[in-house]
């Protein structure tokens, strides 16, 4: 997710760093990135030289030190306490005005503001995967969000061709409030037995949506679906209807995260995918 989040920075003019620790997923995000603009190339929707230029617009760095910018986007691990210390270590090195925004899909975002050095400053900016593709951007504000900060960030989003609807924070905000029926339910029918993922999926893509609910979880990852579940139903009171299914924990468990793990519900070894019951 942070990779598609700096290519569509980058595509929008900004001059972007991407940070992270570890080198190899800078690496791969460098890589993954360098394809994805060379398919826009490939499809005629940008020439050589914009290839270019858009990629010097992203530096990739290690080095905490050299991340100084007005606005700093996470899309690291769903962990409040590790989101709020990095935006705290970054107020250390930047100007007091700087924005922070997550794209956590639903941890709350007035409890990371409360907890970090001028929460005013502090806004959701949730993408959906992937990135560069998905429109929708929801922008979240807490009790502490300056209505400044707001405007800037819809304009940002605007700017970088998507579109933003504000709303309050919320458990799951609005699409992961409104989508956890969609997984949730269909677990229970897998769980039941009634139905196969591949039959779920095909009577639900039949029905009009773009992706199936297991199509969709092996995309987004079953750690992230699951670890978004589990805080809804949380957050919410633990209603029975909302109980996270032992179907996708198991997939955790083990490792089958979907499509970056190359299986979850479907194996990704073969195209087209095979089912995985």
């Amino acid at each position: 997710m942070g990779s598609g989040i700096a290519q569509v920075s980058a595509q929008a003019g900004f001059h972007t760093i991407l940070f992270d620790l570890n080198a190899d997923v800078l690496s791969r995000a460098q890589t993954s990135i360098e394809r994805n603009l060379q398919t826009l190339v490939d499809k005629k929707k940008i020439d050589a030289a914009q290839q270019a230029v858009i990629s010097s617009r992203i530096v990739y760095t290690r080095d905490l030190q050299s991340c100084l910018a007005d606005l700093f986007i996470e899309a690291i691990v769903e962990k409040e306490e590790v989101k709020v210390a990095l935006f705290n270590q970054l107020a250390e090195l930047n100007h007091s005005e700087c924005i922070f925004a997550s794209n956590t899909s639903s941890l709350s975002i007035a409890r990371i503001a409360e907890q970090v050095v001028n929460p005013a400053r502090v806004i959701g900016l949730h993408f959906f995967n992937p990135a560069p593709l998905m429109k929708l951007v929801e922008v979240v504000n807490t009790p502490f969000t300056h209505p400044e900060v707001t405007d800037n960030i819809v304009e940002l989003a605007r700017q970088m061709g998507k579109t933003p609807v504000t709303c309050q924070d919320a458990p799951g905000f609005i699409v992961n409030r409104v989508a956890r029926p969609y997984y949730i339910e269909s677990l229970r029918l897998a769980e039941e037995k009634l139905a196969d993922y591949a039959q779920l999926d095909k009577l639900l893509t039949a029905t009009g949506f773009k992706m199936g609910p297991f199509q969709l979880m092996d995309l987004i990852g079953n750690d992230v679906n699951y670890a978004v579940s589990t805080s809804v139903y949380e957050q919410l009171g633990q209603p029975e209807r909302l109980k996270p299914s032992y179907l996708q924990k198991d997939k955790v468990d083990q490792g089958k995260l979907g499509r970056k793990s190359g299986e979850g519900y479907y194996i990704y070894t073969d195209n087209p995918p095979k089912t995985n019951n």
